[in-house]
C-alpha cells in the first residue's frame, strides 16, 4: 500500500484475516530486500538485471496490495504496520545501496529517506486523530521513486536521463511531503477544537 486506507476500507476490514492476500504481498516485499540487495551488490550484468527484476517485482507488490486491501476491505492492524516498513525497506535498501556502490549522490539518499521516514512517523503521530486521505502526488512520487531507481539499477542507461527522472522524483517526493505535513497539522487543529481545547 502505497497510502494508508481511508475510514471506509477499515471499516469493512474489521474481520479481515492478518494473513489475507494484501498482506501476504506486504511480507514478500520484505522477504524480497535482502535478497534484491544480495544481487545489487554481486559483480557482473547478470547479477544487475536480476536485482532489477527483484526490485520491480517488489515494487508491484507495493502497487497491488493496497488496491487489494481497498477493493476487497482487507485492511488490517497488521498491514497498517507492516506495509509502510515494507515499503521504507525496499526503497532505502535500493538507495543506500546505490549510493554505497557509488552509483547515486548520497545527499539524494539522505533526502528522501529522511522524508519517507519523517512522514512515517508523523503518520503514526497523527493517526489517533483521524486517516490523512491519499493524496494523487503521492502515488505520483511512489511510480517516479520507483522508474529513477530501477534506471539507476540498470546498466549501461543514458546519464542525463536518469539525473532528469531522479530529479523529478526527488521534487515530487519533497514537495508530497510538505503537503502531508500541512494536512497533518490541520488534521491535528480539526480534532483539537473537535475536543473543545
Amino acid at each position: 500500500m502505497t497510502e494508508t486506507p481511508g475510514a471506509t476500507s477499515s471499516a469493512k476490514g474489521r474481520g479481515a484475516s492478518p494473513w489475507n492476500i494484501a498482506n501476504v504481498l506486504t511480507v514478500v516485499r520484505l522477504v524480497f530486500v535482502p535478497f534484491f540487495v544480495a544481487c545489487l551488490f554481486l559483480p557482473g550484468t547478470g547479477w544487475r538485471i536480476t536485482a532489477l527484476v527483484v526490485f520491480v517485482v517488489a515494487s508491484l507488490t507495493d502497487l497491488l496490495d493496497g488496491e487489494l486491501a481497498r477493493r476487497y476491505g482487507l485492511v488490517t492492524d497488521f498491514g497498517k504496520i507492516a506495509d509502510p516498513i515494507a515499503d521504507k525497506a525496499l526503497m532505502g535498501a535500493a538507495l543506500v545501496s546505490l549510493s554505497i556502490l557509488g552509483d547515486l549522490w548520497w545527499w539524494v539518499t539522505i533526502v528522501i529517506v529522511g522524508r519517507e521516514l519523517g512522514i512515517t512517523a508523523l503518520r503514526f503521530a497523527v493517526i489517533r486523530h483521524g486517516v490523512i486521505p491519499a493524496s494523487y502526488g503521492g502515488k505520483v512520487k511512489t511510480v517516479l521513486q520507483i522508474v529513477a531507481i530501477g534506471l539507476y539499477i540498470l546498466p549501461g542507461v543514458w546519464e542525463p536521463l536518469r539525473w532528469a527522472t531522479m530529479g523529478a522524483a526527488l521534487i515530487v517526493t519533497v514537495g508530497t511531503g510538505a503537503d502531508y505535513v500541512v494536512r497533518a497539522i490541520r488534521l491535528r487543529q480539526v480534532a483539537k477544537r473537535a475536543r473543545g481545547e
